[in-house]
C-alpha cells in the first residue's frame, strides 16, 4: 500500500497532530476538564502533579490542567480571528498593488512601509493600551503587525503571475480585471497564503501569550496561557513546574504550527512537486 505523499512529510505529519489535539482539547475543554477553571482548593495549593491534578494545581488551588486546556480555547480564537482577517486584508491590498501597477501599487506599498517602519511589539502594545484588553481588541493589535506579511507575498507573487500566458489570454479574451484577479491569478497565491497563515496562527499565540505575561492581556480569572505563565515566575524558586508546564504549552503549539508551515510550504512548493514527481 503506497503512502500519501502528504504522509510522506514528517513536518506535516508532527505538526498537523500536535494542531489536532490542540484543537480536540480546545473543543472538549469542558468535557475534558477533572476540575472548574475558577475553583480554588486552598488545602492543595501548589500541589504536584498527581491522580487528582494531572499537571499540579497553582497558589489558589485551582487546577493547572483544567485552566491549560480552557486556555487554548482563547488562543486558538485570537490566532483564527487575527489571522483570518489580516489575510483578507494582505491579499486584497497585495493582489491590488502587484496587478494594477502605477499610483496604486505606490500608495499601497507606502502604507505597508508605514506599518511595517513600527516595532511591532510597540505598536502592539501601544493599540492594546488604547483600545484594552478583549479578544476582539487583542485580535486587532496582531492584525496591525501582521497583514503585511500577506501584502508583500501576494504582491510579489501577483506580478509574476500577471505576465503569465493565460492571464494575458484571458485579458485578449475580454475578461474584465475582477475575474482575472479573482479566477486567475488569486487561486495561484493560495499557496504562499496558506503557509503563512499556518505559520501566522503560531505567531499570534505568541503575541497574545506575550501581552498576557505582560499585564495587557485578557484581565484575571481568564485562564490565558501567558498570565499563568506570568503569575508562576513569582514562584519560580520554590514551585517552578507552574512557568514550566506554561511555557512548555506554549513552546510545543508554536512548534506544531511551525512544523505544519514548514510541511505545507514543502508540499505547496512546485519545485518541490517537481522533486518529487522526479522521484516517484
Amino acid at each position: 500500500m503506497r503512502i500519501p505523499k502528504p504522509l510522506r512529510n514528517p513536518s506535516l505529519v508532527i505538526g498537523g497532530l500536535i494542531i489536532l489535539a490542540l484543537v480536540f482539547l480546545a473543543v472538549f475543554a469542558p468535557l475534558l476538564a477533572t476540575h472548574g477553571v475558577d475553583q480554588p482548593d486552598m488545602r492543595n495549593r501548589f500541589s504536584l502533579p498527581s491522580a487528582a491534578h494531572w499537571l499540579g494545581t497553582d497558589n489558589l488551588g485551582r487546577d493547572l490542567w483544567s485552566r491549560l486546556i480552557f486556555g487554548a480555547r482563547i488562543s486558538l480564537s485570537i490566532g483564527i480571528i487575527s489571522v483570518t482577517v489580516a489575510a483578507l486584508i494582505g491579499t486584497s491590498v497585495g493582489l491590488a498593488a502587484g496587478y494594477f501597477g502605477g499610483w496604486v501599487d505606490m500608495l499601497l506599498m507606502r502604507i505597508t512601509d508605514v506599518f511595517l517602519g513600527f516595532p511591532a511589539v510597540v505598536l502592539t502594545l501601544a493599540i492594546v493600551a488604547v483600545l484594552g484588553p478583549g479578544i476582539v481588541n487583542i485580535s486587532a493589535a496582531i492584525i496591525a503587525v501582521t497583514w503585511t506579511e500577506y501584502a508583500r507575498v501576494v504582491r510579489a507573487t501577483t506580478l509574476v503571475l500577471r505576465e503569465q500566458n493565460y492571464v494575458q489570454a484571458a485579458k485578449a479574451l475580454g475578461a474584465n480585471w475582477p475575474r482575472i484577479l479573482f479566477m486567475e491569478i488569486l487561486p495561484n497565491t493560495l499557496g504562499p497564503i496558506i503557509v503563512l497563515a499556518s505559520l501566522g496562527l503560531g505567531t499570534a499565540v505568541i503575541i497574545e501569550s506575550a501581552l498576557s505575561f505582560l499585564g495587557f492581556g485578557l484581565p484575571p480569572p481568564t485562564p490565558t496561557w501567558g498570565w499563568t505563565l506570568s503569575y508562576g515566575t513569582r514562584f519560580i524558586r520554590d514551585e517552578p513546574w507552574l512557568s514550566i508546564i506554561a511555557g512548555a504549552t506554549i513552546m510545543v503549539t508554536v512548534l506544531g504550527f511551525n512544523l505544519l508551515g514548514d510541511g505545507l510550504r514543502d508540499i505547496l512548493d512546485p519545485r518541490q512537486l517537481t522533486r518529487l514527481g522526479a522521484n516517484k
